[in-house]
């Protein structure tokens, strides 16, 4: 019972800070309107309120579990703010672009968004594990969740729903790793409706911040073979992905 009240009090906290700072930025819009305002695939206008109001009540909410994986959460969505920032408008897509764009001496917003939200995984792993090995795969893991959840970020409601459909069965656990599942699932339920309707969109701030609160939540409720399983899983579909992404590219400019 005790187990079912935590699993609830962290559902509920994550998913009426989620809904309370959605309500706020979209009433305050800080700097204006336009600057939280984006087309999506379909032109329509969406507002990026979702994106900073997840991340944070994700990180919140995390933080009262474990306080590394709250600095996990955080530094993923401000990671990808950056790059909701300064990487509007950029074409490159894909971890080759930005790696490319590197070595001829330009840091691309997307290549500090690949190494800042590495460091921060391996951080958190570190404090969350204690053999290195563990410390290793839980970094890896985090790292991956927050690329992945950004990587089907494609269409409305996607992201949301991967972390809520991902992040659901950790519920069925207990410890911590059944709480950071029910904060992921909070903010990602929180967010869906509106992601659904086309009136916000995630951004990679959301995005990434869901997606290291999964990883987080992974990494508490496994093991080594678990985590390994995972971090398998997650480097498989970045790699995909990346492929993917630059054979869209290749075709967008034919």
């Amino acid at each position: 019972m005790a187990n079912r009240a935590r699993r609830t009090r962290s559902f509920a906290l994550a998913a009426a800070l989620t809904r309370a700072g959605i309500a706020g930025l979209r009433a305050n819009a800080p700097g204006g309107r336009g600057r939280w305002e984006r087309k999506n695939h379909a032109g329509r206008t969406v507002g990026l309120y979702a994106g900073p109001a997840a991340g944070l009540a994700a990180a919140v909410g995390a933080a009262r579990v474990r306080p590394a994986a709250g600095f996990a959460v955080l530094a993923a969505g401000l990671c990808g703010a950056y790059d909701d920032v300064a990487g509007a408008g950029d074409p490159r897509r894909g971890f080759r672009d930005h790696l490319s764009a590197l070595r001829d001496g330009e840091v691309t917003s997307g290549a500090v968004k690949l190494f800042g939200i590495s460091a921060a995984g391996l951080v958190a792993g570190a404090l969350l594990k204690e053999r290195a090995v563990d410390k290793a795969l839980a970094g890896i893991v985090i790292a991956g969740a927050a690329h992945f959840v950004n990587l089907v970020d494609v269409r409305p409601g996607t992201a949301a729903t991967a972390v809520v459909g991902l992040g659901a069965p950790g519920l069925l656990r207990s410890g911590p790793g059944a709480e950071l599942a029910a904060v992921t699932t909070g903010a990602g339920a929180a967010v869906l409706p509106d992601d659904l309707g086309e009136r916000v969109m995630l951004g990679d701030t959301g995005a990434h911040a869901l997606g290291a609160a999964l990883g987080t939540a992974v990494v508490a409720s496994n093991g080594r073979a678990g985590m390994l399983a995972h971090a398998v899983a997650f480097v498989t579909a970045a790699v995909y992905g990346d492929k993917v992404s630059e054979a869209a590219r290749s075709l967008s400019l034919e």
